[in-house]
């Protein structure tokens, strides 16, 4: 047996025993945060700087009733028809809808070109949106159509990651089948180093933030 083998069997021999697996449980369990940036202003104005540095756009209303405007005056800007899939989410039923705008409540699919869902949350640091999957809101709407726009409530802006995993914990009490933090718009390097967007997901996130839910 060779010296460097017997010294990694060795390690392993002398790996933690059921004393320690308690030790890192209760540090698990603690939730210990690590450093703490601080930045200036409040949070809202962080995510949104962030969010702008992501190629991601922005759409300000003050209450849900406006959101059926800021989607039509997206879909206006882009040229798009009329036409969406939507989360079937609470916040999203009654919605009154403009005339000729063609509303699907279901998860998309690969013919659909525009999605609607509503955001968990999200994290002022990085301007990432937290989003969970479940019934109300399918993950194949923030992956698979070219425009994502997603509603989210100004107050449910965190200032960091660790604060988004509270309010998870807090409201849910499990974790969700899937959980994803999305920041800006998909993109890769892959190809000449020249920045592509659409790689692997929606080729434009367009957040609609709402002052009042």
């Amino acid at each position: 047996m060779s010296a460097a083998r017997e010294a990694i069997l060795a390690r392993l021999r002398q790996a933690p025993g059921r004393a320690a697996d308690a030790t890192i449980e209760q540090r698990l369990a603690a939730h210990a945060r690590g450093p703490q940036p601080a930045w200036p202003g409040g949070s809202a104005e962080r995510f949104l700087a962030k969010l702008e540095q992501a190629a991601g756009s922005l759409a300000r209303v003050a209450s849900i009733a406006e959101i059926p405007r800021a989607v039509g005056d997206y879909l206006a800007a882009q040229q798009l028809a009329p036409r969406l899939v939507a989360a079937p989410h609470p916040l999203l039923h009654g919605l009154a809808w403009a005339a000729g705008m063609a509303v699907a409540s279901r998860a998309a699919g690969a013919a659909d070109a525009v999605a609607l869902s509503v955001a968990f949350c999200a994290v002022a640091e990085t301007g990432s949106l937290v989003l969970t999957s479940g019934p109300q809101t399918p993950t194949t709407l923030n992956f698979l159509p070219d425009h994502f726009l997603c509603v989210l409530a100004a107050g449910r802006i965190v200032p960091r990651l660790e604060d988004a995993w509270d309010l998870l914990r807090g409201e849910q009490g499990g974790m969700p089948r899937a959980l994803n933090f999305v920041t800006g718009p998909s993109r890769t390097a892959d190809v000449e180093q020249t920045i592509q967007l659409g790689a692997h997901g929606p080729r434009r996130l367009h957040v609609i933030l709402v002052d009042s839910v």
